[in-house]
């Protein structure tokens, strides 16, 4: 039997529709808009893409959006000014800086240099290691690990006691998720690329994770059956019977999967709709904290 297909664009419009609803309450009572402000250095298309996608997102809700761009060539001083800047505009509220930077920029202050209270994609060291330490809760959680469990939730994983399976340890989604799902009482094991005999290991996951970046990595005789599977990578590959030349597909081979899994979420149209509901989500929180202080 096939797995159910987890639509994450469904999901996202339902949330989005709650989110607009809420800006036009905050709207009213602040006499302003939420703000998100992006920083985007580098010449990545694929980077480019995804914040013209968060700026139209923004605006669909009724947020507003500002945009700093920048070159490969800016320097490391130049991309922290444009972060300080953000900091100090009182019509952001949540600010984003579009992973990853380019050569020669080191993430590490950068991201430090994000306001605490403005960190929406809560990537802020202390954020983090709140969201590592038990009984501890970050102010803000980051957008695609957030998106992956609200998925978990619509599919009705029984996250408490679950043996879960995270493929990939980026500090963008696998460590992240990682700690989430441990704070959901999983028992998690992350693969990486030093992990050995991982399709043995995935055979007894009943949540998999998939954020590795490799296309169709995850074979469907790697999966328990009746797992549930999120999949989490946006690969692009050559495909001469597309329009456009190429198509995205997972991390996951998508046609193996599906008669193995309980549930698998869509590429494209599963996680990415919900990476950029939830950074909406975390700017209205960051909004209402900012405004109520």
């Amino acid at each position: 039997m096939s797995a159910l297909i987890i639509d994450g664009n469904s999901v996202a419009q339902r949330l989005q529709t709650q989110i607009a609803l809420e800006v036009e309450q905050f709207k009213q009572k602040q006499g302003y808009p939420p703000g998100l402000g992006v920083v985007l250095a580098g010449d990545n298309p694929a980077a480019a893409q995804y914040v013209r996608m968060k700026s139209r997102a923004c605006n669909n809700v009724g947020m507003t959006s500002v945009t700093r761009l920048m070159t490969a060539a800016s320097s490391q001083q130049e991309v922290e000014s444009a972060v300080a800047e953000l900091n100090a505009n009182p019509s952001v509220h949540g600010i984003l800086v579009q992973l990853p930077l380019p050569p020669g920029i080191d993430e590490e202050p950068v991201l430090r240099l994000v306001s605490l209270d403005k960190d929406v994609d809560g990537f802020h060291p202390i954020n983090i290691g709140m969201l590592g330490m038990k009984g501890r809760e970050p102010l803000f959680t980051p957008a695609t690990p957030t998106g992956c469990m609200v998925l978990l939730n619509e599919a009705g994983a029984q996250l408490e006691g679950a043996n879960a399976v995270v493929i990939g340890r980026s500090n963008i989604v696998g460590l992240p998720v990682a700690l989430m799902l441990m704070k959901a009482n999983a028992t998690v094991t992350v693969c990486h690329s030093r992990t050995r005999n991982i399709p043995d290991i995935v055979r007894q996951a009943d949540i998999v994770i998939a954020a590795i970046g490799r296309p169709n990595y995850v074979k469907g005789d790697w999966l328990k059956p009746g797992a549930i599977v999120i999949d989490v990578g946006t690969n692009k590959i050559d495909d001469p019977a597309d329009p456009r030349g190429y198509r995205f597909i997972g991390d996951v081979e998508f046609e193996s999967a599906v008669n193995v899994a309980g549930a698998i979420s869509k590429v494209p149209g599963g996680v990415g709709p919900m990476t950029i509901t939830m950074l909406l989500t975390n700017t209205l929180k960051a909004a209402w904290r900012i405004a109520g202080r």
